[in-house]
């Protein structure tokens, strides 16, 4: 076996040598998206994604999601079961996309919590998912997952990184009543290397799940964009990765390269990647899926 099937094999791939990778177009030929998840080099597999193409008060919408759960896989499963679908039930959904997004995020945090209530151990989950509402895209994140666009051939994070040891995070954490130590790296309680999450009950009142939001116009300089885990970004950049894929059209494909390099440079985690490319200023055809 080659080198580069060991990491496909490593990767998920299938026995008949197909990919767990996926991908579609939208109804109006303005996007197309594609995902690529593999265990990597864990025992167990807590990244879940989530692309859905629905149309919501006659406006056709895509919602991308990529959610790396800790202490397990429940809280991963349940926010990629439950967010969206109470993002698209909110009145406000279109009307007023940000509130609707805080809302969502905010009543799926709850919920969990509840459905937790005969756990003893803590799960907790990212969430770095992507709204697209007519020529608006929002991305909305919690924890370490990651989103970046290729916009002009630029590479920009359109996230951040939600670390306990960042200023703001710190200081929020500490006002709350808790603390940040040095425990190989930075935790919030010496436990936990993320300050926002959904899930983690012992430590809700310093992990809070509130997202942060920033905005886009699609227009004909968006290119890209990339949501992935940090079993990604802990061994590629943000430029790395647009360099990587610009040339691929498809964007599974475009996934599956990454998902590839990732395995490739040592990552030690879950990997998962899903890329949206946007259609209004090129060919079409040229990213149908198969």
């Amino acid at each position: 076996m080659g080198y580069l099937n060991k990491v496909l094999y490593a990767c998920g791939i299938q026995g008949d040598g197909s990919p767990v990778s996926g991908g579609g177009l939208s109804q109006n030929g303005k996007f197309s998206y594609g995902y690529a998840s593999c265990p990597g080099k864990r025992a167990s597999m807590e990244d879940f994604y989530e692309a859905i193409i629905d149309g919501v008060h006659g406006e056709i919408v895509g919602l991308f999601g990529v959610f790396d759960g800790h202490g397990g896989a429940r809280a991963a499963q349940y926010v990629k079961q439950n967010l969206f679908t109470n993002l698209i039930k909110h009145p406000k959904f279109i009307s007023d996309t940000k509130l609707a997004i805080v809302d969502a995020y905010s009543q799926t945090d709850s919920e969990f919590l509840k459905s937790e209530n005969n756990h003893s151990r803590d799960a907790g989950s990212t969430a770095s998912t992507a709204i697209l509402v007519g020529d608006r895209l929002l991305v909305a994140n919690v924890g370490d997952s990651r989103a970046v666009i290729c916009r002009a051939g630029n590479a920009i994070a359109v996230s951040r990184d939600h670390r306990p040891d960042q200023t703001d995070e710190r200081q929020r954490i500490e006002d709350a009543g808790g603390f940040v130590m040095w425990a190989g790296t930075w935790r919030v309680g010496g436990v936990l290397a993320v300050s926002r999450a959904f899930g983690d009950k012992l430590l809700k009142q310093y992990v809070v799940a509130d997202p942060e939001i920033q905005e886009e116009v699609v227009d004909g300089s968006l290119e890209f964009l990339i949501l992935a885990s940090d079993g990604l970004w802990d061994v590629v950049t943000n430029e790395e990765a647009v360099a990587m894929i610009k040339p691929i059209d498809d964007p599974e494909e475009a996934a599956k390269r990454l998902m590839q390099e990732a395995y490739q440079r040592g990552s030690s985690d879950n990997i998962t990647c899903v890329v949206v490319r946007f259609l209004s200023n090129q060919n079409n055809s040229s990213s149908e899926q198969k």
